[in-house]
């Protein structure tokens, strides 16, 4: 489309919503001055008009208005007729040969009624500016803002191509309980084997039951708590009873999910953030049988160090600093000392609806971290009286490889947190200042959240 020029010599009627002029107190139009001054360039669809020169008439009704297309000027020339113009409702228009040019008066014009007088002008709706599309923001961003969404959607372009089964190591193992076995020598069970969950398995139905997690155990530890006469009661509880433990006490059971090993990866982080779920058992069916089986069991921290072994090449790319990310929990943290017992963490986790409690001293300075598998050693064997225990007394208790606790700062970035996730094993970071007080905490399931879901339109998983 060619350059339009306009020489607009503009003069304004005031109108009704019939087209009526709205008469002054002396029978003339109100008076109404429009000044531009020199030359602007306007730009709007693709035009550039180019509006120049100033009116004043305070008596005027008509507008008039000359628009050329060079391309199309001498063929307008000859034929005026061709010539139009697009303006605002709240405008009469007629086209004139020349910039100069006076309009014709405008012909059956209403009397308008009180209280219906324009004190301006309309602005048209055309001119108004239109709401930033995505397309538009992406646009303005910067080059960092770029970056990093090309590494973020790299990645989630690498977990739609890989599939669940593609997680697993090339040697593992995998402990299933049968849902009839006492809750109690589950524990020894798990602390044996170095595990803190272990999926169920329903040996009458042969069906995938479900999943043992710590959460289990805090969920008996409060029933004992809430009914502490049936202690023998308690000893006697089958891995089966854990869903009449939950209706007891009051909690909402956890939703059964499970995800085919074959199926994407990125569909089972997405099942992993719509259920808040820390891990998810790869569950296949026997095409002879119809039967279940479950492979394996991959966790949130298995599938991040498999992003941050497998595709370095965008994790690189995460360049932005997590105080910019909004990352993880900084407000309303619930915090315990060396000198609280177990049980005052315990209800606190539960409280809260969190799996880990820092441990600071009295200058908010960050001491330790307890977790919701610290509480497995401390009822083994069904000693629930060790709850009384102190945090420190608990906390001694860890297994000798424990990996310890990993913190960072708000300068640092995402990059630097997959580059922590490949080389060590961990389950979340603790955001502290350079006096080492507490800031806040990063869980893995915020990283993933992140990675998944930012810049997405689809955001139904936040809610």
């Amino acid at each position: 489309m060619g350059t339009l020029r306009a020489l607009f010599n503009i003069r304004f009627l005031f109108t009704s919503p019939h087209g009526t002029a709205a008469p002054t107190a002396g029978g003339q139009p109100p008076p109404f001055q429009l000044r531009l001054f020199g030359a602007r360039n306007w730009t709007w669809k693709g035009l550039r008009l180019c509006l120049t020169g100033s009116s004043s008439d305070a008596r005027s009704t008509t507008t008039t208005a000359t628009i050329m297309d060079e391309a199309r000027a001498p063929a307008e020339k000859a034929n005026p007729s061709t010539s139009s113009a697009v303006l605002p409702p709240t405008t009469t228009t007629t086209a004139a040969t020349t910039p100069g040019g006076s309009g014709s008066d405008v012909q059956g014009a209403l009397p308008l009624r009180h209280g219906h007088e324009l004190p301006f002008v309309a602005p048209s709706s055309y001119l108004r500016p239109k709401a930033a599309t995505r397309a538009m923001a992406e646009k303005a961003s910067s080059p960092l803002d770029k970056e990093q969404m090309q590494g973020l959607r790299g990645i989630r372009e690498f977990l739609k191509v890989r599939t669940s089964y593609d997680v697993l190591p090339l040697s593992f193992r995998l402990v299933v309980l049968d849902n009839d076995l006492l809750i109690k020598k589950s524990l020894n069970i798990l602390i044996q084997n170095g595990i803190v969950s272990a999926p169920l398995w329903d040996s009458r139905n042969s069906t995938f039951a479900g999943l043992l997690t710590s959460t289990d155990y805090i969920n008996v530890i409060q029933y004992y708590c809430q009914f502490p006469d049936e202690i023998d009661q308690v000893d006697q509880f089958r891995l089966s009873n854990l869903r009449d433990i939950e209706k007891a006490i009051g909690v909402l059971p956890l939703e059964t999910v499970s995800v085919h090993p074959m199926r994407p990866l990125y569909e089972a982080c997405r099942r992993m953030l719509k259920t808040r779920a820390r891990r998810i058992p790869l569950v296949d069916t026997d095409d002879e049988t119809g039967r279940e089986t479950v492979v394996s069991v991959i966790t949130q921290y298995r599938i991040l160090k498999f992003i941050a072994v497998n595709n370095e090449q965008h994790t690189m790319l995460l360049k932005k600093p997590l105080k910019e990310l909004n990352l993880g929990s900084y407000t309303n943290l619930a915090t315990a000392t060396m000198s609280n017992s177990v049980l005052d963490v315990i209800h606190l986790m539960v409280k809260h609806n969190i799996s880990a409690v820092p441990i600071v001293d009295q200058e908010y300075k960050l001491l330790n971290l307890f977790e919701a598998v610290d509480v497995i050693p401390c009822i083994k064997g069904g000693a629930y009286d060790e709850l009384s225990a102190t945090v420190g007394d608990a906390i001694s208790k860890r297994a000798e490889d424990f990996a310890g606790i990993y913190t960072c700062s708000e300068e640092d970035r995402l990059d630097s947190i997959f580059d922590t996730i490949r080389k060590s094993r961990v389950h979340r970071l603790i955001v502290i200042d350079d006096d080492s007080r507490l800031k806040g905490i990063i869980s893995l399931s915020d990283v993933l959240k992140y990675v998944l879901l930012f810049g997405e339109e689809d955001d139904s998983i936040r809610a």
